[in-house]
């Protein structure tokens, strides 16, 4: 288009100044040539563009949207249209309380008050893309700066209408996935009726009040405490079964021993110890002492 303008510029300057003298008129003839030529060479560069991929072209005629759009390729079109592509990829838009992690520039994090009063600081990531069919709509009626517009907006307000019915410990701990799904459900309704689609809402982190988080430390190493106690308990339970097992083992051994051994088999059990002391390869002396064995080593 800059071409055609500045190539019209021209044409017109050159039959604008005329003057009899022939070398100047030889001069705007060449005005007008270039001229003629810049304004062609834009038509030719203005009826060809590209689109890349993951894009599309919306086409605008003096300021007007036409509904059809231009996909991701090489298209022939009319000079005289503006075409504004439109990114229709994935994209995601972060408010974090962490300095330069998110979209906006220092603390974005989203500050909500719970339902007993307490003020919760919430990490969020909105993953969305644009409807490209919707891409004309969104054009016309919000602009290239739908994120800020729609985006953020919606999702800040979202949170906070939904964080009013938890309490700050619920967010935190058992009921955090249910108030992802709802803020989940409650921004995808309005995106879907200005032209964007949700993909994914991810509730990065939750930061509670000091005087809260301190309690739910405090709370889970009761718990840890007392499980640590079962468990020890549990322990001495099983090693006190064990020792009384073991003595009652002990004891029914003893009373099978007393009912049952004989003079005949403490004598049998006797000459056996002596068999062994005979094959042993260590050298022994074994002096017998009535019924009661002195053995001497022999080195």
């Amino acid at each position: 288009m800059a071409l055609i303008t500045f190539g019209i510029i021209l044409f017109f300057i050159s039959y604008l100044i005329r003057q009899p003298e022939t070398g100047l008129n030889r001069f705007m003839r060449l005005t007008r040539m270039a001229g003629a030529a810049l304004i062609i060479a834009g038509f030719l560069f203005s009826s060809v563009i590209e689109i890349d991929a993951g894009k599309i072209g919306v086409k605008k005629l003096f300021g007007k949207v036409e509904p059809d759009i231009l996909r991701s390729g090489l298209h022939f079109i009319n000079p005289m249209l503006d075409v504004v592509r439109m990114d229709v990829r994935t994209q995601n838009y972060t408010m974090s309380g962490v300095h330069d992690e998110g979209a906006q520039v220092g603390d974005d994090a989203i500050r909500v008050l719970t339902s007993d009063g307490l003020e919760v600081i919430i990490d969020l990531t909105v993953l969305f893309r644009l409807n490209e069919l919707e891409a004309p709509r969104i054009l016309q009626e919000i602009g290239i700066d739908y994120i800020d517009k729609i985006v953020r907006p919606i999702a800040r307000t979202k949170i906070r209408d939904n964080a009013v019915y938890y309490q700050a410990v619920e967010l935190y701990s058992t009921k955090r996935d249910e108030f992802q799904n709802n803020i989940y459900h409650s921004i995808d309704s309005v995106f879907k009726t200005r032209g964007l689609e949700l993909e994914q809402l991810l509730v990065r982190n939750i930061t509670l009040p000091a005087s809260v988080k301190g309690s739910i430390e405090e709370k889970i190493q009761a718990e840890q405490d007392a499980q640590k106690m079962t468990f020890v308990l549990q322990k001495e339970r099983q090693e006190a079964d064990r020792k009384r097992v073991e003595a009652q083992g002990i004891s029914d051994y003893q009373k099978i021993i007393n009912t049952t051994l004989t003079d005949k088999q403490l004598q049998y059990e006797l000459m056996k110890a002596y068999q062994g002391l005979v094959n042993s390869p260590n050298a022994k002396i074994i002096v017998m002492d009535k019924n009661t064995p002195i053995i001497l080593d022999g080195k």
